[in-house]
């Protein structure tokens, strides 16, 4: 079951587009927004540079419904 995050929220903070966060991770503006609406989960190495790009630590992202 894919995780809730808070990309969409921390991208507005920072006034960048999906593009923008995608070309920062170097992957597709698609891939953001599967993330970002929860159809799918990034791997590993995704999640550890959206935590750098953003500053925080991954569950600080990435929030554990259990």
């Amino acid at each position: 079951m894919p995780v809730r995050n808070r990309i969409a929220v921390l991208r507005s903070e920072h006034a960048w587009t999906q593009a923008d966060v995608a070309q920062r991770l170097g992957v597709s503006r698609q891939t953001i927004n599967a993330i970002e609406t929860g159809k799918f989960d990034p791997s590993l190495p995704v999640a550890f540079r959206l935590a750098r790009l953003f500053e925080l630590k991954i569950e600080e992202i990435f929030l554990d419904e259990q």
